[in-house]
């Protein structure tokens, strides 16, 4: 898929997320922009990347758009375990294991890098920073899911909720993705609520409860949060597990 040199600026959140995490050379990112032009790939909104037992052969990182992983119980149930926002790897060591023990779903149009796995080997071996950026970003990712087994678990719902949109917030800010209070929110409800394990009609109360708290504004596909402090306390949130402001 040929790209003007405008068009290129899409790459940017990868480099800007993996640079995050570890300080990328000149010479890095150079190998890792060659390596993501190479694999670009686009989806529509509701397409299966992957499905459960899969097998997989390369890193897929998102460049555009939102997608999630998600699980699927016998009777039709799906529980999504996490969001994928652009500048993210889709598991990238996934190759290591023969199968893949989740699927992977756009809930947006995306943009995405498919790098076979004799390509990303080799980008690893040829700087030592972009193969400790990759694994970090596995470790956080990790994190993350500890991190939403515990809002499952132990959060009631407006915490839960909240701790969800504070951290879609913190991750989306590293790529450049939030105007000062704002950000998109491009899914819908029945996401939301297959993210925080809540009905439909459980969620759109809760959602209710945070408006009337003045913590959010949820309007034209935009999360306004006009008191990020506040609502990090009401969802008993710190940011710490998303390793955001480490350098090294």
């Amino acid at each position: 898929m040929p790209l003007s040199t405008l068009d290129r600026s899409v790459l940017e959140p990868a480099i800007r997320r993996l640079n995050t995490l570890r300080p990328l050379s000149a010479e890095a990112r150079a190998s890792l922009q060659s390596a993501l032009l190479e694999g670009l790939q686009r989806a529509g909104a509701g397409e299966d990347l992957i499905n459960e037992g899969d097998p997989v052969d390369s890193v897929r990182v998102v460049l555009s758009g939102w997608l999630c992983r998600y699980k699927t119980l016998e009777d039709g149930r799906r529980q999504i375990v996490n969001f994928i926002f652009p500048g993210e790897s889709c598991d990238a060591h996934a190759f290591l294991l023969p199968t893949l023990d989740h699927s992977i779903a756009t809930l947006t149009p995306a943009v995405y890098s498919d790098i076979k796995r004799p390509r990303f080997e080799r980008l690893m071996a040829g700087d030592p920073t972009l193969a400790e950026a990759f694994q970090c970003e596995t470790l956080v990712s990790t994190a993350i899911q500890r991190e939403w087994a515990v809002n499952l678990g132990r959060r009631v719902a407006v915490e839960r909720v909240a701790h969800l949109f504070c951290e879609i917030f913190e991750r989306l800010r590293p790529v450049g993705m939030v105007d000062r209070s704002s950000c998109i929110m491009p899914v819908t409800q029945m996401d939301l609520a297959d993210a925080t394990g809540l009905s439909v009609v459980h969620l759109n109360r809760t959602l209710q409860e945070l408006r009337a708290a003045s913590l959010i504004v949820l309007r034209d596909r935009t999360l306004t949060i006009p008191d990020l402090d506040a609502l990090k306390v009401a969802a008993l949130y710190s940011p710490s597990y998303l390793q955001l402001y480490r350098r090294g």
